[in-house]
């Protein structure tokens, strides 16, 4: 919905104006056909309705563009009466400055910011409203230091609140040393949870490794016992070699004493 036209101080462009409520535009966008709507009408509209509602050309969300520059200005240069105006505020400002007039506005309805006071009342008067609310608070004159209603004060007890006050405390502080408590239980659980898995890993760990020096060690065996087999069989390889060197000298020795003798035989 858009400003109300009777707010506004002398005549109106009726391109400011929405196309759908007939209202002066309030957060304006435009259509690619430069028809302008406030943006709350234009997309309830679009909620049901995918065409313009001036010309009924094809629209959608995607196509609005914020209104020309000089719409803008012009737009923001419209003054207009204050909201407050049927309370007593005669001023009139331009519609670029509105919002902010209205936000500090001595006519504009507050409600009293105290706790538990209900009371509604026009801005310029809540500061005396404050000097008197009975749900103002402020520190305890006889100096206990508490926070007491402004009503309360004659009846307020330093002794009993203070009490009272204690054992608010004593309570937080148990139900924060329980908290606390459950918390460092939660974590030495999980800790523990993750020191255990860790210590399973490094079992496992370790298994593996023994079982790879038992291999290593069986290798080692096999390789000692394979050394000490070529050792033995080099030995007694040497040996046969002797005897066969020696065979074969013999061999030679009857060779030769064949061949003299078989010499000697010719010669007769």
């Amino acid at each position: 919905m858009g400003y109300d036209v009777d707010r506004f101080v002398g005549s109106i462009n009726e391109g400011l104006l929405c196309c759908i409520c007939r209202d002066v535009l309030e957060d304006p966008l435009q259509a690619p056909c430069e028809h302008a709507y406030c943006a709350t009408c234009i997309h309830g509209w679009l909620v049901h309705e995918e065409i313009c509602p001036e010309d009924r050309q094809p629209l959608t969300q995607d196509q609005l563009r914020p209104i020309f520059r000089y719409m803008r200005n012009d737009l923001n240069q419209l003054r207009l009466r204050c909201v407050n105006r049927d309370a007593g505020c005669e001023e009139q400002v331009s519609l670029e400055n509105l919002s902010r007039h209205e936000a500090g506005c001595g006519y504009g309805k507050v409600h009293c910011p105290n706790a538990h006071c209900r009371v509604e009342l026009e801005r310029r008067g809540l500061e005396s409203h404050l000097l008197v609310c009975e749900h103002r608070t402020r520190v305890c004159p006889l100096g206990c230091g508490l926070t007491v209603l402004n009503s309360e004060v004659d009846s307020h007890n330093c002794v009993a609140e203070l009490r009272t006050e204690l054992e608010l405390l004593r309570s937080e502080m148990i139900g924060r040393s329980e908290d606390q408590k459950h918390e460092m239980k939660l974590r030495l659980d999980s800790q523990r949870t993750h020191m255990v898995h860790k210590i399973s890993e490094m079992q496992q760990q370790m298994d593996e490794l023994k079982r790879q020096v038992e291999h290593l060690q069986h290798d080692v065996r096999l390789l000692s016992a394979l050394e000490r087999k070529r050792g033995q069989d080099m030995e007694r390889l040497e040996l046969e070699k002797k005897e066969l060197l020696e065979v074969l000298k013999a061999l030679k020795e009857e060779h030769e004493l064949a061949k003299a003798n078989t010499c000697r035989i010719t010669a007769l």
